[in-house]
């Protein structure tokens, strides 16, 4: 038996290399140092812009913080995001804009941040006509080694030294960050590749930072009921870290940035109050600094329902469907303040899980009698600024069939919940809600209020894609704030040329336009303030609106991106 750590002496590095440690943070940096101060087994590591803070804690101790902190403990429990995606430049007329004499904007001078699964360097879309490498940074999360300065983990690749690994025959022998995925390569590439006879870029003489996110802490992954096969899943503190390098790094080589999220999560109350979301809000009123991210692709999937439990003492029935062989899963319900509930639960073969006392912080766990299946019941209150409740189901081992979750309404004022399964590739194919609701399904942090947010169109007919998320927000903002092309979009895998469809695609040629947006304020001076607010108001008011569509709509936002026609609305306004 391992003998307990001795904390209090421990330097970060030293602590950051005890198995098991995880990342949490808080939503401010002053308040979240108090109040873990006396906490050994917790050590902070880096305060970011807005005050946020994220720390490090010996999982192990979990059980201790949650009876130390109660409730707070859970709301610094980060995100899990998985990938949102699998003639377009047209369509969104930026070739317009980039042929357009008096403008000519192609990106030059400007940063496009992508974070995502890494990039591969070596291909000739990254490269700049001398031969020389687009990509100014990589920060590779998943190889320890060369850390980048105050953020303690991954390795860091300079310019130099991927220009270096160019000229070998071997260059990942030199620079070893690859990208086995595709995923970022392909948002890379639509959002900023060099001119060939089959593609470009939005951005084509934008240069690039990348992060390659490496896998969240084995301690999320169980807690959220994730499964072992699922390699794209990434935590929102490690998303928040790289943010903030990438602004340091645009700080220091002088040049405005346009950062692209292709990743989304469920695993939140969709009101753009978590802490990832309120940190891109505050990073959003930057000059210099635009914030582009997915709608997510879950309207159509089954994952989100909703209803109303009309009184105290009511209840309502909200059934899940669960295919044969599905792994282990969650179930999140968020209510409304000061509505408070319970539930208990019906499985497949009829057996009763009671209904467990809502107390905040408090687990019931039950192993079915003649199922393989167990069930565990917690409940957390007040949660974030609108002080909701959520009530967080895990199903392991699940019985296939449908298995019931009765919501009783224990304070009813408004009665509204709303309920979440996790994002597509966080979750077993066929595990949907049976009453779905397409509605509030833009995923974190989409729902942020600073960023902006794209869903996607065919540009081929004119249709919404199928699978795009639709808003409001659970606070009833607007969202999507517009949609771009997303689907059969042409870009560069590491295996060669090919197509892509989701709203990670749409999120990254919007990025592309507000760099070229990006050269024309900061670069060109003609709007030195600007920041992604401003952007996203020039856009929206740029937008292409259908006159059978009314807007601002939950499903098309303010309308088509059209950045010509932003430009257009120019002329009068500036």
């Amino acid at each position: 038996m391992n003998a307990t750590p001795s904390y209090e002496n421990m330097s970060l590095e030293e602590f950051k290399k005890l198995p098991y440690v995880i990342q949490l943070y808080g939503k401010d940096g002053p308040i979240f140092e108090n109040l873990i101060k006396d906490i050994p087994y917790i050590k902070l590591g880096k305060v970011v812009r807005g005050g946020y803070a994220v720390a490090y804690l010996d999982s192990s101790r979990i059980t201790d913080l949650i009876a130390a902190i109660g409730t707070a403990a859970f709301e610094h429990f980060p995100e899990i995001l998985s990938l949102l995606g699998r003639p377009s430049l047209e369509a969104a007329n930026i070739m317009r804009v980039q042929q357009q004499p008096y403008l000519d904007l192609r990106g030059h001078g400007t940063l496009i941040g992508i974070i995502d699964t890494g990039i591969d360097y070596t291909k000739d879309a990254f490269l700049h006509e001398d031969g020389t490498s687009k990509v100014r940074y990589i920060w590779d999360q998943t190889i320890d080694g060369n850390s980048p300065d105050d953020f303690l983990y991954g390795s860091e690749f300079t310019n130099e030294e991927i220009n270096l690994a160019l000229q070998s025959e071997t260059p990942f022998d030199i620079v070893p960050s690859t990208d086995t995925v595709g995923h970022g390569t392909f948002l890379a590439s639509v959002a900023a590749s060099k001119q060939s006879s089959d593609y470009i870029g939005a951005a084509p003489d934008a240069d690039l930072l990348v992060v390659k996110l490496r896998r969240a802490n084995k301690f999320f992954n169980n807690f959220f009921c994730i499964p072992e096969s699922q390699e794209n899943a990434y935590s929102a503190a490690d998303v928040m870290l790289a943010m903030e390098y990438m602004i340091d790094k645009a700080n220091s080589l002088g040049m405005p940035l346009a950062i692209c999220l292709g990743l989304g999560s469920n695993m939140s109350g969709h009101d753009g109050f978590s802490t990832l979301g309120e940190y891109i809000s505050v990073i959003s009123q930057m000059a210099g600094i635009c914030v582009c991210t997915a709608a997510g692709n879950e309207s159509n999937t089954g994952h989100h329902t909703s209803g109303v439990v009309p009184e105290t003492g009511s209840n309502y029935d909200i059934k899940i469907r669960v295919p044969e062989n599905s792994s282990s899963f969650m179930v999140q319900i968020f209510t409304n303040s000061p509505d408070r509930m319970s539930v208990s639960l019906k499985s497949p073969l009829g057996e009763i899980i009671p209904r467990s006392v809502a107390k905040s912080g408090a687990i019931t766990e039950t192993n079915l009698v003649l199922e393989r299946a167990k069930i565990s019941v917690r409940y957390f209150f007040p949660i974030g600024a609108a002080g909701s409740q959520i009530i967080i189901i895990r199903f392991f081992h699940p019985t296939p069939g449908i298995w019931e979750v009765t919501l009783h309404g224990d304070i009813i004022v408004k009665g509204r919940f709303d309920s979440w399964l996790p994002i597509t590739g966080l979750v077993s194919p066929g595990i949907q809600f049976l009453t779905p609701d397409p509605y509030t399904t833009v995923a974190v942090p989409g729902t942020s209020t600073g960023g902006i947010t794209s869903g996607a169109y065919n540009d081929s007919d004119n249709s919404l894609y199928i699978s795009s998320s639709w808003g409001p927000t659970r606070s009833a903002k607007i969202k999507p704030d517009l949609v771009a092309p997303g689907v059969n979009v042409s870009g560069i895998y590491p295996i060669g040329s090919g197509t892509m469809t989701g709203t990670s695609v749409a999120a990254a040629i919007t990025s592309g336009a507000c760099a070229l947006m990006l050269q024309w304020g900061i670069v060109e001076q003609n709007d030195v303030s600007l920041n992604t607010n401003r952007i996203k108001s020039f856009l929206i008011r740029g937008c292409r609106r259908e006159p059978n569509v009314q807007y601002p709509s939950y499903r098309w936002g303010y309308g088509k991106l059209d950045l010509l026609n932003t430009f257009m609305q120019f002329r009068g306004m500036l």
